[in-house]
């Protein structure tokens, strides 16, 4: 199961408190102060990953929490800093912050800071003065921030398959690239993205929409917001649907539902499955949808050269 949105809370570690003791030994009986400092408490970090199921882990784990600093001790002895925590997450991640509604997306590897660590206190040492030579006090660590969070996941595709369920885009994927989606001749076989790679190009098979998706029926928005990362849109309809305008015009309107900018990603209609139907079916469903778009495009898996079709078209468009 794919878990693409999650509430968690990060609580970056507290700063150690700082000494507050005095030099005692058999040499000295009552010496100057020599507390030292507390260590910095555990900064949290988000970084970017290409595994989608990175946000699996947060199912059931709803608090992340970064090491403590290690409080100071005598002889001068610095309390050791915490180790930083990095949590990585898919890239395509958007995070908001519930307290303040600031929004980070997670767009690359580069680690992002999400939640600093308290500073560790000072120890006695560093209160003392000419006019005060024996402080009895000493500075206790700051709070890590704590952050109430929520994290969704948008994957980052160049190419998004699109259509009504059962319109041949888990088919398409596992031969356009390396990925073994599940298969079947049913609705909703897909449940949740599969991923693949054509020639360095992320290609997302985003689940069967319907109509009133936008409004959260059947698989909802859950998966329309996958498509808003992609650059273009491969819009698959099963050749033997007997009205092929309204299975194009159901995903376009439930996109002008959803968000209009969906509708002006550059598109090819394919047709698949044109194995199961005959030549003059075929002219007539691209005839009615060539009005639709630029590119109007067939295949079949069985038929290597609609494939390397398919392929040329998309490597130009992402030129």
């Amino acid at each position: 199961m794919l878990v693409d949105n999650i509430n968690l809370i990060v609580k970056a570690g507290n700063g150690g408190d700082g000494a507050a003791t005095f030099l005692r030994n058999e040499m000295t009986a009552k010496g100057g102060p020599d507390g030292g400092n507390g260590g910095n408490g555990g900064n949290i970090y988000f970084q970017g990953s290409t595994n989608i199921n990175d946000l699996r882990e947060f199912r059931y784990k709803k608090k992340i929490e970064a090491q403590d600093g290690i409080p100071g001790k005598h002889k001068k002895l610095f309390g050791k800093n915490a180790q930083h925590l990095t949590i990585y997450l898919p890239l395509g991640t958007r995070i908001t912050d519930i307290n303040s509604d600031k929004i980070i997306e997670i767009i690359n590897t580069t680690p992002v800071l999400v939640a600093k660590g308290g500073k560790g206190g000072r120890g006695n040492t560093e209160f003392k003065s000419a006019t005060n030579q024996a402080p009895r006090y000493a500075e206790k660590g700051t709070m890590g921030e704590e952050k109430k969070l929520l994290l969704e996941l948008r994957i980052i595709a160049d190419v998004g398959l699109i259509g009504l369920p059962n319109a041949g885009k888990s088919s398409l994927l596992s031969v356009l690239t390396n990925a073994t989606p599940k298969i079947g001749d049913y609705p909703f076989t897909t449940l949740e993205p599969n991923i693949g790679i054509m020639n360095k190009h992320a290609i997302a098979d985003i689940p069967g929409l319907i109509e009133g998706a936008s409004k959260g029926k059947g698989l909802g928005v859950e998966f329309l917001r996958h498509i808003e990362k992609t650059k273009v849109l491969v819009h698959c309809i099963d050749s033997s649907n007997e009205n092929v305008e309204k299975a194009y015009s159901i995903v376009r309107n439930e996109f002008e539902q959803y968000n209009t900018s969906l509708l002006d990603k550059p598109e090819i209609i394919l047709f698949t499955k044109t194995d199961l139907v005959d030549e003059e079916t075929i002219k007539k469903n691209m005839k009615v949808l060539r009005k639709k778009g630029d590119k109007v495009l067939v295949c079949s898996i069985y038929n290597q050269e609609s494939i390397d079709s398919l392929k040329q078209a998309l490597e130009n468009i992402l030129k």
